[in-house]
């Protein structure tokens, strides 16, 4: 079964390894930073042979952590006032770079943007930053190797290798349900991308979507809405509160805008909705690499792997442990960091790049083959899973999804690739599965006013005291429903 094109089983080497490579980075939002800091601390780098740039069309860094009114189309961030990390800051920092010592569990977002910041002053990565400067267009020049990039302003240069670090939170994705185009026309209808914060959009809001942001706006709505109703896959029916927080299932059909109508898959209707916020996620998109590149469609089935690389806008395929191109490009001359879901993003584009540098420095250490093998055997998982109905675009949803201990899993085979001895210690795996009733027991601390107490000093003497902060917070939360339960008994 002939699996890649022979193109894509090529293995190409470094003209010299004394030559001076060019190394072109789009973006410095979490991605780029660390992609850049990493550069750095090569001894390629520091002998002169590696020359990073990363390229940041905003005018600071931190991507999608650095606040921007919703004028653009689509919104330059979808950052709203009151987005928390929805993971504890040591589960989701950079390994290399702790958060700084009292730092509330899960902070606000201009805590997370001020990391950020801070780790690129920390580090000196401004001298191969160049912010306010868009990456355009990037062409692969086979004939030479390399990458031509033409940047805002009509710049243009040439680079061995070019990292994506986009990020994936830019482009919204509308669903395609019945009756919705005619809600947006009558601008009944936007995406959660244009949120910011709780307005009068009328007595009864509808949210759909059941993720972080489609929770959080949910409940950010409750302080200017009479009722809020809120959509969510595989939602059961129920009003609470007096009926001003109302519980729904999937969506199937917008009804008549004008009446504000909706049908759920459960038959049900609801209506005199005034307006519905949709937070239904977002699209992968990179733009500046051309269609004969990277192909804007829906991948074919599997075996064999195509001979060009898609973007179904849910997934980039086919890649090479979700980085590297098995199509089109040479895998060591091309990698896209961060496309995955369902993860701690910071550490885990930490292994990401050990194994990109790792590539970059060895190219003949990715193995084609072996490769290609490795993804047609999650394509034939998913497929099982999903079921012998599963279609292409449910597997192109599901592809760059984790599960909660896969990420760690692979963060680990990353390392081996890498031939790093780092692995993902085991406090990170147990805490992590935790991280939902740490957040609960945290918004409890922080109601009655206790939080900054509780983590005043902590981290002063390294990640063991905030580990140690986690576990407390969990023997918490299980004290206060041990003793629940004697309450209870005690009735009875």
């Amino acid at each position: 079964m002939d699996l890649l094109p022979n193109a894509a089983l090529e293995s190409l080497r470094l003209d010299d390894e004394n030559s001076v490579k060019k190394i072109c980075i789009v973006g410095g939002g979490p991605g780029g930073l660390c992609a850049l800091k990493m550069i750095m601390d090569t001894p390629q780098y520091k002998d002169g042979l590696w020359v990073p740039t990363a390229f940041e069309e905003r005018e600071k860094v931190g991507g999608i952590w650095v606040p921007a009114p919703p004028v653009d189309d689509p919104p330059i961030t979808p950052l709203y006032d009151s987005l928390t990390t929805n993971l504890p800051h040591p589960l989701m920092c950079y390994e290399s770079f702790l958060f700084p010592p009292s730092t509330a569990l899960f902070p606000t977002a201009a805590v997370v943007e001020k990391y950020l910041s801070d780790y690129a002053a920390h580090y000196k990565l401004d001298q191969h930053l160049r912010l306010s400067t868009p990456v355009l267009n990037a062409d692969w020049l086979p004939e030479s190797s390399k990458w031509n990039v033409r940047v805002g302003g009509g710049e243009e240069g040439q680079y061995d290798l070019l990292i994506v670090a986009n990020g994936h939170y830019r482009f919204p994705r509308w669903p395609t349900t019945p009756g919705l185009d005619a809600w947006r026309a009558r601008g009944k209808a936007t995406h959660s991308a244009w949120f910011r914060r709780p307005e009068n959009f009328g007595d009864t809001v509808l949210v759909v979507g059941g993720g972080p942001s489609g929770t959080d706006i949910a409940r950010d709505m409750r302080a200017a809405a009479c009722v809020v109703v809120h959509s969510v896959t595989n939602g059961i029916r129920e009003d609470t509160d007096g009926g001003a927080y109302r519980r729904r299932g999937r969506v199937a059909e917008f009804l008549d805008a004008g009446a504000g109508r909706v049908r759920y898959e459960d038959g049900s209707v609801d209506e005199g909705i005034a307006h519905c916020i949709l937070a239904t996620g977002y699209q992968h998109q990179q733009p500046y690499l051309s269609p004969t590149l990277l192909r804007l469609a829906v991948p074919p089935p599997t075996p064999p792997l195509p001979r060009v690389l898609y973007n179904s806008t849910y997934h980039l395929f086919p890649l090479a442990r979700h980085l590297f191109p098995l199509a089109g490009v040479p895998p060591s001359r091309l990698a896209f960091l961060g496309l995955l879901k369902g993860v701690a993003p910071l550490p885990l584009m930490e292994a990401q790049m050990r194994a990109v540098l790792h590539a970059f420095a060895h190219p003949d250490t990715i193995d084609a083959t072996r490769e290609a093998v490795g993804v047609v055997a999650r394509y034939e998982d998913l497929r099982a899973h999903l079921g012998p109905g599963a279609d292409e675009q449910q597997i192109a949803v599901r592809w760059h999804v984790f599960v909660p201990q896969e990420q760690y899993d692979y963060r680990d085979e990353l390392h081996v690739f890498a031939g790093v001895p780092e692995r993902v210690p085991q406090w990170m795996r147990d805490l992590y599965h935790r991280r939902d009733a740490m957040r609960t027991e945290w918004r409890e601390l922080e109601h009655t006013g206790e939080a900054d107490e509780w983590v005043r000093g902590v981290g002063e003497g390294g990640v063991d005291e905030w580990v140690e902060l986690m576990h407390k917070l969990l023997r918490r939360a299980e004290d206060k429903k041990r003793d629940s339960g004697d309450e209870q008994k005690t009735k009875l």
